[in-house]
């Protein structure tokens, strides 16, 4: 399971654009590299899985790049699915998920997000690194799963914007 990486967040008129050149190809060279040169010396049944994101679907200020690499991965993991077989690939696509990244990510206003997804979400609680794990788990068992990008986000992308 490969988690690498944090999103780039700037408006338009502060990217910096070392940083967001850094950013655009970090994860999907990363993905890359990783299906080129660890797919051929996975065991049989071998299931790299990768981390993506879902919370830069919608657009927003200081999202661009974020939402650029968001959108690319799904057709990245597939395709690299066809490429690899028959090492399945596989990516989940995480919400906000209670982490030390996230914490680093918010500062401050941490629990004030913590608060809101819990009275919002469907689930009425935020997801864990537990519950990422599961899944995780549940994707690298089920041997008939590869190409396909799981949504973990407790339901928000289906709250009004």
């Amino acid at each position: 399971m490969v988690t690498a990486g944090a999103p780039y967040y700037a408006p338009l008129a502060e990217i910096d654009f070392e940083e967001a050149r850094r950013a655009l190809a970090a994860h999907p060279l990363l993905m890359v590299g990783v299906a080129r040169y660890g797919a051929p010396k996975m065991n049989p049944g071998g299931s790299p899985i990768f981390m993506g994101g879902t919370g830069a679907r919608r657009p927003a200020v200081g999202l661009a790049l974020t939402a650029a690499t968001t959108a690319a991965l799904p057709a990245l993991a597939a395709n690299l699915a066809l490429e690899v077989a028959p090492v399945r690939v596989n990516l989940i696509a995480a919400g906000f998920v209670d982490t030390p990244l996230s914490a680093s990510l918010l500062g401050g206003d941490l629990e004030a997000r913590r608060d809101h997804l819990r009275a919002t979400l469907p689930t009425g609680r935020v997801t864990s690194p537990d519950d990422v794990a599961t899944l995780a788990i549940a994707i690298m068992s089920n041997t008939a799963l590869t190409g396909a990008t799981y949504d973990i986000d407790g339901g928000q992308q289906l709250l009004p914007k």
